[in-house]
């Protein structure tokens, strides 16, 4: 009995060695499990679902035989990868979950999130998600043709990428409060989410009673999985090549 969960892979048709490692991963290591679950950010950039290029469609396949196959995968959009769809939930057969959900991880009721509304210091960040998840925006956005869209994408990831180096580390990490917070509000002393980077296991005190936030790593230089089962959990990385 084993569930695995991954974030921040950032997959794209120019880093070839992740895009590898990810496959590989599919393909040996989710034969027998009980599920597996996408927290976020699985591609650098989505523009929307009927974008088809030879490599999405190549992931798409890898999750097609694993749901296939029976076993069940789940996603929560990241902040680039916000809008997938139902056309790639139908694909792919990943079911896709609310941005904050509670789960039964054998018996432990956790909650999954990208993380990313954890982060409430980044104020900049923060009104940008909201205007992005405005649902008339993203309608208007998909209303553009797939090639205009691919060029907004890629200058707002650029521009996404010159913002973050210039802000302090620590206000792109997640509020003390806001986990608190979030924990006592969904009545959970176990949160796993991924989006800043920093894999970890923090043991927190929520109103007396201990709880933990595992933060899952990102895929740039390794890949990285949580593996838990009935009587562990364990953050491991994965080399390229």
């Amino acid at each position: 009995m084993t569930t695995l969960f991954i974030a921040d892979l950032h997959l794209s048709a120019d880093r070839p060695d992740i895009t590898n490692c990810f496959l590989q991963f599919m393909a040996n290591e989710t034969a027998d499990i009980d599920a597996l679950y996408v927290l976020g950010d699985l591609f650098e950039m989505w523009i929307g679902d009927d974008d088809n290029s030879p490599f999405h469609q190549q992931v798409k396949h890898a999750f097609k035989q694993l749901t296939d196959s029976g076993i069940p995968c789940f996603f929560i959009h990241g902040n680039r990868d916000f809008l997938i769809g139902k056309r790639f939930s139908q694909e792919t057969g990943v079911q896709l979950l609310n941005e904050h959900t509670v789960i039964d991880l054998y018996g432990t009721p956790t909650l999954i999130l990208h993380g990313d509304t954890l982060c409430v210091q980044d104020i900049d960040y923060q009104r940008y998600r909201k205007k992005v998840h405005n649902r008339f925006i993203q309608w208007l956005f998909m209303c553009l043709p797939l090639n205009r869209r691919l060029k907004i994408g890629a200058k707002m990831r650029g521009s996404s990428s010159e913002n973050n180096q210039r802000k302090d580390a620590d206000i792109m990490d997640v509020d003390a409060t806001a986990v608190l917070d979030m924990l006592q509000a969904y009545q959970v002393n176990h949160m796993i989410h991924g989006h800043t980077h920093r894999p970890n296991v923090h043991q927190l005190d929520v109103n007396g009673q201990a709880a933990t936030r595992t933060v899952l790593g990102d895929w740039y230089d390794h890949g990285s999985v949580l593996v838990i089962t009935p009587e562990s959990s364990e953050l491991q990385t994965r080399q390229f090549g």
